[in-house]
């Protein structure tokens, strides 16, 4: 299977710019601002109008950069709009009807439609669905419409105001006034997010000190697949038959939550990492600056001679760097986890790590240009499934199963809309998690809650290695079987009986 290439890497996190709200509304509107007055930019006299007007409106850029208003709270978003006509009854129709034409000709067309057929394969007439998913979508990326709209037709309307007022005379403008508007946005925001923003998950105040770090090693190998995206009740109602199978003959954790923001780079290295994003660094899928600031699984697996690899798409370089193995996201999307399950083969041939993580990428895939409520989602989970039995069938015949634990499990769910996932909607929060071997107790459920957090130090216990520097999760102590039970375990190896 084809690697993920530099020039894919590059393109990669400059999609995220605009993928990502934050980065987006200001491009978005600095955009649109400069089509609109294309004409005048040629005639010297409007370009200082336009960028003194860019400076009066840069306040407000910064606010809604540092307050994104997310889920329930986009609806608050219209006021601060609605106080600005109160207060300045301004309004330039037509610019305003170009802003909404462009970003939805790109939400719909361009990313809904075009981006996805060319990168994944979708039908060129994705965009007969896509622009209800749009309008539904309540992660604060750019294709939620319900948070960008009052946004960039807020920072148009008082940049186009200021830039016509100082045309005429940058006196008519009354700073004070604009000075106690800024003032009121911002303690807006700042209560809303205060009192209003409270679903953000408790953080495990102290590092991982639930059990003691393993003198020997319980496996020779761990096997993490990660179905990216798989949303827990739609797992439920996929059919599944080999992971439930799995899931019956093990450990289940019913309430495994995800971390904030659920992003998948955030994600994957909390669950890596153990810990969370203001300790390791990474606070979305847009890296700004590459790399952890902690210890990952496979520098603690180093210490012990011990090797791991993640298999996954060129996002998750910007946290792990040459420890990923990496893939191509340009494919078609129904070949897309056949290729990785072929890959990941090929690298526990030649290269026999002791610790494999393999990323599946379809099911996220189809979540964001199809939506998580129609059929085609719960398909992909299906074939996911059918695919993970057949990478364990080999693994058998390979002779690498012996000793080893298997964990299944998301890095986050998938909400309504576009599949949108960062602010922990519904549907997004719980994942599936469920770990099987040997070494782990058949047939047991798991009620209380745990955090992702914990997949890092619990690998780490499984094979022998000191747990990562800033590891915060408790091990998962309550699916490994007591000494002296691991022989009558045997009978229940991993095998395509599951």
């Amino acid at each position: 299977m084809k690697k993920a290439s530099k020039f894919e890497k590059i393109a990669a996190r400059c999609w995220n710019l605009l993928n990502e709200g934050k980065p987006f509304t200001p491009i978005f509107v600095i955009g649109t601002m400069l089509l609109y007055h294309s004409m005048d930019i040629g005639q010297g006299e409007h370009i200082k109008p336009l960028l003194l007007g860019l400076l009066l409106v840069l306040p407000l850029f910064v606010m809604y950069y540092r307050y994104d208003y997310p889920l329930f709270l986009r609806n608050y978003l219209w006021i601060p709009y609605i106080v600005f006509l109160l207060v300045w009854p301004f309004t330039d129709v037509k610019l305003l009807l170009l802003a909404v034409g462009l970003y939805f000709f790109f939400t719909v067309f361009f990313w809904g439609t075009l981006y996805y057929h060319l990168r994944i394969g979708t039908t060129w007439w994705n965009f007969t669905r896509f622009w209800k998913l749009v309008l539904k979508n309540s992660d604060s990326t750019s294709g939620n419409a319900q948070e960008q709209l009052p946004k960039f037709l807020l920072l148009l309307s008082l940049w186009q105001y200021s830039y016509e007022q100082i045309s005429m005379d940058w006196k008519m403008i009354s700073y004070e006034v604009l000075g106690l508007y800024y003032a009121f946005v911002f303690l807006f925001s700042f209560i809303l997010h205060k009192y209003l923003f409270d679903w953000k998950p408790k953080v495990i105040p102290t590092y991982t000190n639930n059990v003691e770090e393993p003198k020997r090693a319980l496996n020779e190998k761990v096997i993490v697949i990660v179905i990216d995206g798989m949303r827990k009740d739609r797992f439920e109602q996929a059919e599944a038959p080999f992971l439930k199978a799995l899931r019956k003959n093990g450990t289940e954790f019913k309430q495994m939550e995800t971390v904030y923001p659920a992003r998948t780079v955030v994600c994957f290295t909390s669950m890596f990492t153990g810990t969370y994003p203001f300790e390791h660094g990474i606070q979305s899928n847009m890296v700004w600056k590459l790399g952890i600031k902690v210890e990952s699984i496979f520098d603690s697996l180093r210490k012990v001679g011990k090797k791991g690899r993640l298999l996954g798409i060129a996002h998750l370089v910007d946290s792990f760097g040459a420890d990923v193995e990496t893939v191509t996201a340009v494919m078609k999307n129904d070949v897309a986890d056949r290729n990785i399950i072929e890959r990941a083969k090929f690298i526990m041939k030649e290269q026999d790590p002791d610790l494999l993580i393999i990323q599946l990428i379809a099911t996220d895939q189809t979540g964001h240009s199809r939506g998580v409520f129609y059929d085609e989602y719960a398909q992909k989970i299906a074939e996911a499934d059918a695919l993970i039995q057949e990478y364990v069938e080999w693994l058998e015949k390979e002779g690498k199963l012996q000793n080893a634990t298997f964990i299944i499990c998301s890095d986050h769910g998938q909400s309504d809309g576009i599949g949108g996932h960062g602010h922990l909607d519904e549907g997004e929060r719980y994942v599936p998690f469920f770990m099987y071997g040997p070494t782990i107790e058949s047939g047991k459920q798991v009620e209380e809650k745990h955090s992702l957090v914990s997949l890092a130090p619990t690998i780490a216990y499984l094979l022998g290695a000191p747990y990562p520097s800033h590891s915060r999760g408790p091990v998962l102590i309550e699916a490994i079987r007591k000494k002296g039970n691991h022989e009558k375990a045997e009978s229940n190896r991993i095998s395509t009986g599951a």
